[in-house]
């Protein structure tokens, strides 16, 4: 699949499945609680997708079961509601949600705190990879690399002695939830495909705690550290405009 530009319109209805997104997370977020499922992000997940008008982009997605991912300390990215899931305190949970609106995509994730108190480590490896996200949007105006985008989050992320995971990678996103290009977290600034006005992107950092090792388990979904070390993800959906970038999903 070829790059695809989208137009003002189509960018436009991609800013109201991102803003679907927004409000689904943040919502989610309130419920992160000790003693909460990771089904009951689900449900109301669900709900809410719905009675914006919206369609799930996950649930059905190659298979998957769910609207949210749900990813809890040491699992990466693509963890899948439970109710036997229990979140408890300390625990971290990432959570990954995606809306169709008139045929585009939104995407966007969050790592949520459980409870009022986490590990100062854990708390720093949430900061630190927001962060990355954010210096991965600076980089984003026409002419910029994708080895921009990249480095800037693992010159964010190492830092801080954390490491970028590599087996998954953000993409273009459009009229279809995976499109071209895939867009790495780690790389060479000034490498790459250049950037150009009307591509969409969905910049994705996944950071670990310890060594950017994963697998995934026999669920076929669940993506884990290697090492058991905690695992961060923050998403958004970025339009390339003349200006730079635009934030779908705030």
């Amino acid at each position: 699949m070829a790059v695809v530009l989208k137009s003002a319109q189509e960018i436009e209805k991609m800013r109201r499945a991102g803003k679907v997104v927004r409000e689904v997370l943040e919502l989610v977020r309130d419920h992160v609680k000790p003693g909460a499922t990771t089904l009951d992000l689900e449900k109301v997940a669900e709900k809410r997708i719905a009675e914006l008008g919206a369609k799930p982009a996950f649930k059905g997605y190659h298979g998957y079961p769910c609207v949210l991912c749900t990813s809890i300390n040491s699992e990466v990215v693509h963890g899948i509601p439970s109710k036997k899931r229990v979140l408890k305190e300390g625990d971290i949970v990432s959570v990954d949600c995606g809306a169709v609106i008139d045929g585009f995509f939104g995407d966007a994730a969050i790592t949520v705190p459980v409870g009022e108190k986490i590990a100062p480590d854990t708390e720093r490896l949430l900061k630190v990879t927001e962060a990355s996200l954010q210096r991965a949007i600076e980089t984003v105006k026409p002419g910029a690399t994708l080895g921009d985008i990249g480095a800037a989050v693992q010159g964010v992320v190492e830092a801080e002695g954390f490491s970028v995971v590599r087996d998954f990678v953000g993409h273009g996103i459009g009229s279809h939830m995976h499109e071209d290009p895939q867009v790495p977290n780690f790389g060479l600034a000034g490498q790459g495909m250049k950037l150009r006005a009307g591509m969409v992107i969905a910049i994705e950092p996944m950071v670990n705690a310890g060594k950017p090792g994963v697998r995934v388990l026999k669920d076929g979904w669940t993506a884990v550290t290697n090492d058991g070390s905690m695992s961060a993800h923050f998403e958004h959906t970025v339009a390339v405009t003349d200006t730079g970038a635009r934030i779908l999903t705030d």
